[in-house]
């Protein structure tokens, strides 16, 4: 088995630059095999280098440069079906601070085509015209045009996601103003997350309007999307304090989040990160693990701990374990309970991509053959089941119900991802091509 040197990188490089490397003392695992073996990964890495490359650069691309990206006034028009038909024109300043990280990324680490550079941009200005004072929280919607279409939202998803967008492009442009912006929003984010007061109706979500209240909840998907943006941070500038955060974030994921009675992470703590009281204590967002899983495998590398890094693994290998669906294949996002074994059934799509990216990440960097069966497994599930070709479209279903039949998906709303299904497909690839090298 061959061992790959390992790269000590800067923290200015940080989780964000998605460049695989080892930890020291970790031996690759993925080798290239003879035509008399059977690939690992059940296809060669070129074959799958193909298959990715068509899907993002084929598939998707052209598709959004035809139907989302706005080219009168700039931004991503997300609510459009399957076949491009717009369901109306209202745009989310989420999905532009992520839609602006996605293309900031293209420019980035794809050649540098200025055409993806113009989109960001684009985005990012048509932002300002809702820009809210520094005290609140961006709105949730606007209009085609950029203004505000609402009141001020009231949590930090939004600006966590357009601070991610602004320091990527940040970084692609070398403009010092948007990572000014950028460590801004995230720094009032988490303010807010630390108030003790923040969010109380968060079990809503998952319990309807009579959930109990959880003020000031440490919540899981909170701590992975403001990794992912600290992350993003420390890809353009070794800042303290986000460094510090980063470290914070992992920490709470690892040490707290996860319960040891049943090898699970929970979703939401009390505020002082101990186990809540009913139905808390029983619930498990399977995707948010499987999601955050990579973020934390980048900064176990970013913080040169191998020890993290085979935790992490195991903790993932257990969560995809009982995320999977023993009748219909895939998994599911939610368990609701553990004991009383309840499940939320339906499929969604970027819960099944980051399975295979955190299954390909392991088996690069631990050449553990259960992360290689599980990615095969999961590769091929996905791929006779989410893309929507036999209907016409190049594009995926990106939420559908547990048999994920097309029937099911046209029951829901219609939007087209444009974060996590590209995402997935330009981490692979990236991981790919250095695997190949």
């Amino acid at each position: 088995m061959k061992r790959r040197q390992f790269l000590l990188r800067s923290a200015a490089a940080g989780a964000a630059q998605f460049a695989p490397a080892l930890v020291p003392g970790v031996t690759a695992g993925a080798q290239h095999t003879s035509s008399q073996q059977q690939p690992p990964l059940g296809h060669t890495l070129s074959e799958l280098h193909v298959m990715y490359h068509r899907d993002l650069f084929v598939d998707w691309l052209p598709f959004m440069e035809q139907h989302v990206i706005d080219r009168e006034y700039g931004g991503f028009l997300c609510n459009t079906d399957f076949d491009g038909t717009h369901v109306d024109y209202e745009k989310e300043p989420l999905f532009e601070g992520r839609g602006m990280w996605v293309y900031s990324t293209l420019y980035l680490r794809f050649g540098r085509d200025p055409r993806y550079l113009e989109v960001a941009r684009r985005s990012a200005e048509l932002l300002e015209k809702s820009q809210p004072p520094d005290d609140t929280f961006w709105c949730n919607t606007i209009h085609r045009d950029g203004s505000p279409a609402g009141p001020s939202g009231k949590l930090i998803p939004t600006d966590v996601g357009i601070a991610e967008g602004f320091a990527a492009y940040a970084q692609a442009t070398g403009k010092q103003e948007y990572l000014d912006r950028a460590k801004r929003l995230l720094r009032k984010c988490i303010e807010a997350y630390d108030r003790p007061t923040y969010n109380p109706a968060v079990g809503r979500t998952y319990f309807g309007e009579n959930a109990p209240p959880l003020p000031g909840a440490r919540i899981m998907g909170s701590a992975m999307i403001m990794l992912r943006s600290a992350a993003q941070i420390l890809a353009a500038d070794p800042d303290p304090y986000f460094d510090q955060f980063a470290k914070r974030c992992a920490s709470i994921v690892l040490e707290h989040h996860f319960n040891p009675r049943y090898r699970l992470n929970n979703e939401l703590l009390q505020h002082d990160a101990s186990l809540p009281g009913t139905p808390y204590d029983q619930l498990v967002n399977l995707g948010n693990t499987l999601e955050i899983t990579w973020m934390l495998l980048d900064e176990a590398t970013r913080q040169h701990d191998e020890t993290m890094l085979r935790t992490i693994a195991d903790r993932f290998h257990r969560h995809a374990e009982v995320a999977r669906d023993p009748v219909y294949n895939g998994v599911f996002h939610t368990l609701r309970n553990v004991d009383q074994n309840d499940y939320v059934l339906t499929k969604l799509l970027w819960a099944q991509e980051e399975t295979l990216t955190d299954a390909l990440y392991i088996y690069d960097r631990l050449g553990e053959p259960w992360a290689a069966k599980l990615f095969t497994g999961m590769h091929a599930y996905v791929r006779r089941t989410f893309p929507l070709t036999a209907h016409g479209s190049p594009i995926w279903m990106y939420q559908t119900g547990r048999q994920a039949t097309f029937e099911q998906f046209s029951l829901l709303g219609k939007r087209i991802e444009n974060y996590h299904h590209p995402r997935h497909l330009m981490l692979t690839l990236l991981r790919l091509e250095a695997m190949l090298h």
